[in-house]
Order: structure tokens, then C-alpha cells, then sequence
């Protein structure tokens, strides 16, 4: 039978006018559809979206999934599938995968990430691999990876680490402290300096006796 836009008595073993399916064929799901406030039994071969299937002895029904922002769920409390924008976990959906997984973008699924251990202390200050002869230099720590992620696209977190520091002696024991390239070229260009100026004054001695 059908009454009105819905064909609600299709699969029913038997069916009202008001109220549309009461009971359905051995193999379909009773789903109570409601619009509005109205609401009528429809018998379906799969159940619809936020609602899984649960068979019992007496009836197969569509029972609705309580959890948050699942679309499809295995049982009441494990979802197979969330909506749009969320991903799914354990049975679970969230908007971020929780700390220690990542986000697998193509399944919309929470995988096991990278897993680092804890940082080092920090190394010995140094540059140019030495500790001394220069005011500053860099130090380094690092962590290891504990555990590798399960996809191989999925990056691991930075496991080495640099920063600027004081080194604790600039002149290295029994040695002359030399500055770099660059202080040679200051002691270049003062030894020019002096030559010019040693030149210029030569110049002016010689003009100086002409004169007189």
C-alpha cells in the first residue's frame, strides 16, 4: 500500500495508515522516521545515516549511534565512520588526533605517529669544532626516534637542535688567541694605512725643502 508521498507500507509484515510499518520482513530493519511531529516505521534493508543495525529475535531495528559526530557506527558505542571533518579513532571522532597519532588525511583516520624520547642535556659550547678561541659559539642537543610512525608519509618530530651560547674560555690555554679571517684583514689594512701615512709624510718633507 501506499499512503501519501512515502511508500511506508513496502517490506512491512504489517502496516498502519497513521503510523506506517509496525513490523517488518525477517530480514529488514524497522526504522522510525520522524518528520516533523509526525513520525512513522519504515523497513530498510540497511540502516540510515547515524543509526547501525541491531538484530534481536524479535525484530531487527535501527538503533542510533551515541556517539558524537559519527555518521556510521559498528555498535552504540564504536563509530566506523565520522562526519565530514572529523577523524576517526578507536571508535571515536575528533576535529585533532589526540597527542602520539597522526592524522592520515585520504581515511580521515588517526594513525600511530612518530615517537621521540626526551631531550639530551645540551653539548659542549663549541665552533669549528673547538672550545676556545672565540667568544661565542653553538651547542647542540638531540632526542631518538622511540618509535617509528605506521605510514611512512607521516613526518617524525625535529630530533636535533642548535642555539647560540657563550664559550666559557676565549683564549685557548698555551696559545695566542687569533681572531678570524677578518681580523686579518683589519691588521692589513691598518699596515696600508701606515704606509700611506708614512708616504704622504715623506711627500711633505721633500715639498717643505723645495720650498724653502
Amino acid at each position: 500500500a501506499n499512503y501519501g508521498p512515502n511508500p511506508i507500507c513496502k517490506g512491512c509484515l504489517s502496516c498502519s495508515k497513521d503510523n506506517g510499518c509496525i513490523r517488518c520482513q525477517h530480514k529488514l530493519f524497522f526504522f522510525l522516521r520522524r518528520e516533523g511531529m509526525r513520525q512513522y516505521g519504515e523497513c530498510l534493508h540497511s540502516c540510515p545515516s547515524g543509526y547501525y543495525g541491531l538484530r534481536t529475535p524479535d525484530m531487527n531495528r535501527c538503533s542510533r549511534c551515541r556517539i558524537e559526530n559519527c555518521d556510521s557506527c559498528f555498535s552504540r558505542d564504536f563509530c566506523t565512520k565520522c562526519k565530514s571533518g572529523f577523524y576517526s579513532h578507536r571508535g571515536r571522532c575528533f576535529r585533532g588526533c589526540p597527542a602520539g597519532f597522526a592524522a592520515l588525511e585520504e581515511l580521515m583516520e588517526c594513525v600511530e605517529g612518530c615517537e621521540v624520547g626526551q631531550w639530551s642535556e645540551w653539548g659542549t659550547c663549541s665552533r669549528n669544532n673547538k672550545t676556545c678561541g672565540f667568544k661565542w659559539g653553538l651547542e647542540t642537543r638531540t632526542r631518538q626516534i622511540v618509535k617509528k610512525p605506521a605510514k611512512d608519509s607521516i613526518p617524525c618530530p625535529t630530533i636535533a637542535e642548535s642555539r647560540r651560547c657563550k664559550m666559557a674560555m676565549r683564549h685557548c690555554p698555551g696559545g695566542k688567541w687569533r681572531r678570524p679571517a677578518k681580523t686579518k684583514d683589519k691588521k692589513k689594512k691598518k699596515k696600508n694605512l701606515m704606509e700611506r701615512a708614512q708616504k704622504q709624510h715623506s711627500i711633505f718633507l721633500a715639498t717643505d725643502k723645495t720650498s724653502q
